[in-house]
């Protein structure tokens, strides 16, 4: 019935319907195995998002490292049932337009399932909106989903969908040991996901930022570190002065 109906958004199709629209934009299994392989061949790591089973088992079929389940998929239950029991990597899901009793439900999914299942799951917190205004990022969510899972499944991720890049820093602060963002050659494409994607200079931008907030996310070694020595003895009151300090205490 959706196949054969309009797209809801006219502008943003590529088909008078939403199943032309969806075949002219799906890339086959063939596709995949090639993007796969340019990803290997300059060290990328190749992943996709699964929205039914049949893709599902598809890129099980590639065995990809990790596949993801967008904010739509999350409580489609045949299509995890196939990504849980028929294949053994990673399974990144967000937690866009989800509450928090379906969210305890994928948890407790992955939990009933064989081995060590649950430790599989990567869950990100998410808002699904493109873009999404800051006001409604609610990154503090991340804490909740901490508190309650961290110590039920693999780790804790932010998908983002706002502009700019600010907000993945402050996501990563907080303890987000993935971030997903959307990226595109160009913002200004027709489609919702284009205006909340970032452009090869702003990932190239994003990934500078969180590896310099990677490397400053350390305790100090020592009081006094080796650089502020000298400074120190420069510029600290009762260092600099010392001397005089002193022979006015006698």
């Amino acid at each position: 019935e959706q196949y054969n109906a309009p797209h809801p958004n006219p502008e943003n199709s590529y088909g008078a319907t939403y199943g032309e629209h969806r075949e002219f934009l799906e890339l086959s299994v063939d596709d995949h195995k090639v993007l796969q392989d340019h990803c290997k061949s300059i060290g990328l790591e190749y992943s996709c998002s699964v929205w039914d089973t049949t893709s599902a088992k598809e890129i099980v079929s590639l065995n990809p490292t990790l596949i993801k389940v967008g904010s739509p998929s999350n409580q489609h239950w045949e299509l995890q049932k196939v990504l849980r029991d028929e294949y053994t990597g990673e399974v990144h899901i967000s937690t866009g337009m989800t509450t928090k009793e379906e969210i305890e439900k994928i948890v407790q999914f992955w939990e009933q399932g064989k081995g060590d299942a649950k430790n599989r799951v990567v869950l990100y917190n998410c808002t699904s909106g493109y873009p999404v205004p800051f006001e409604d990022v609610c990154l503090l969510d991340i804490r909740i989903l901490q508190q309650k899972y961290a110590h039920r499944v693999k780790a804790i991720g932010f998908s983002g969908h706002h502009l700019g890049i600010a907000i993945d820093v402050a996501a990563y602060a907080l303890g987000a040991e993935w971030v997903e963002r959307h990226f595109t050659k160009d913002r200004t494409w027709k489609g919702t996901d284009h205006a909340a994607s970032l452009e090869p200079a702003g990932l190239s931008k994003l990934m500078r930022d969180l590896e310099a907030t990677h490397t400053a996310l350390t305790y100090k070694a020592e009081d006094i570190l080796d650089l502020e020595k000298a400074q120190r003895a420069k510029l600290k009151w009762g260092q600099y002065n010392k001397d005089i300090l002193d022979k006015a205490k006698k």
